[in-house]
């Protein structure tokens, strides 16, 4: 039985058992893939009609399903995130553990499948507007009411207690934390990708501020992780690497995808509609201090990420674009970092 078919079957059996009796699924057509997770829509019959299509996102097979591959621990947030005021999120309507070695033991299921999940699918758009290959200033109106509309949502999403959201037992990364974790990615990737990377590390080290409060962050909040409609975000997307921490990581990342910001993946000059740093922070309407470390600290987190995703377009062959573009702007980046701690 290949993947699809074994998904729709298993679809329709968790459909029925958790969410609606008479719940039938008619296709799973493949929407996106992808090394976090698969994404499909599924038709179905015996719901209610809002529901005739819903996402499914699977855990890919043959891989533990844990960090940004546990695709029950983003259910699991959307489901506690979910009707929180100004917190547009996708309704987790089921969900299969999936069986052992790959999902949850002992739960009836065949040994090896995958979990997943079902969402609810969001109408929307997905662009990056920093990142897109075109410039139309006619939607510049629309791009700038989304990112205000994206930088109130960030606000409400910071709002929720993790705890009364049912996230109290989430472990909160600490600054430091978050620093080791893109220095260890530095550790992993060629000479030629690594730059100073350990002097940035000490630098960030040296600086940290203290810490606010934790809350939710989503990890890579930026417009090209909500679907929109018009100038309003309807829903955030992509949750792989949520966890709980200080909100500057979050909104610091918010205003790196701004025209001012000059993201060296950019694939054109000029604007692009996004609001200014200023008018997202002024949307975001919180007093935020010790921001520019912050800032520092995305450059790093930008060229670490960007050096992980260059070593496997070298190995892979693909992205020949990426690498030839965002190679040279590495030393960039963590230079632009220890410029901004000076």
């Amino acid at each position: 039985m290949d993947m699809t078919q074994a998904l729709r079957e298993r679809a329709g059996k968790a459909a029925q058992q958790q969410w609606a009796p008479g719940a039938q699924v008619t296709s799973v057509v493949p929407l996106t893939g992808g090394a976090s997770s698969l994404t499909f829509i599924a038709e179905m019959t015996g719901v209610p009609e809002e529901h005739s299509r819903v996402v499914l996102k699977l855990a890919p097979p043959g891989l533990p399903p844990v960090r940004n591959r546990d695709v029950l621990r983003q259910g699991r947030l959307m489901a506690g995130l979910y009707g929180r005021p100004g917190v547009p999120v996708p309704p987790l309507l089921f969900q299969d553990a999936g069986a052992a070695p790959y999902g949850a033991a002992d739960n009836g299921a065949e040994a090896g499948e995958p979990p997943f999940i079902a969402m609810g699918l969001v109408p929307g758009e997905c662009v990056e507007p920093v990142l897109d290959q075109s410039r139309d200033p006619a939607r510049f109106a629309e791009i700038h009411a989304r990112g205000l509309d994206a930088a109130r949502a960030l606000a409400a999403l910071h709002a929720v207690d993790p705890g009364q959201a049912g996230l109290g037992d989430e472990p909160v990364v600490t600054l430091a934390d978050e620093i080791d974790r893109w220095t260890r990615a530095f550790t992993t990737v060629p000479p030629d990708l690594q730059g100073e990377y350990e002097h940035g590390a000490q630098l960030l080290h040296a600086t940290i501020p203290a810490a606010l409060p934790p809350v939710v962050n989503h990890g890579d909040y930026r417009l090209g992780n909500t679907l929109c409609a018009d100038g309003a975000v309807t829903a955030i997307i992509d949750w792989e690497i949520w966890s709980v921490g200080d909100p500057r990581i979050d909104l610091s990342w918010l205003t790196f995808f701004t025209d001012e910001a000059k993201h060296p993946a950019m694939p054109l000059p000029g604007p692009t509609g996004v609001p200014t740093a200023a008018e997202l922070l002024a949307a975001y309407g919180q007093d935020v201090p010790d921001l520019r470390w912050f800032d520092a600290l995305t450059r790093y987190k930008e060229a670490g990420a960007t050096a992980l995703l260059i070593k496997r377009g070298r190995k892979s062959g693909e992205m020949p674009g990426l690498v030839e573009t965002m190679t040279p702007a590495l030393p960039v980046l963590l230079r632009e970092a220890e410029e901004l701690l000076s």
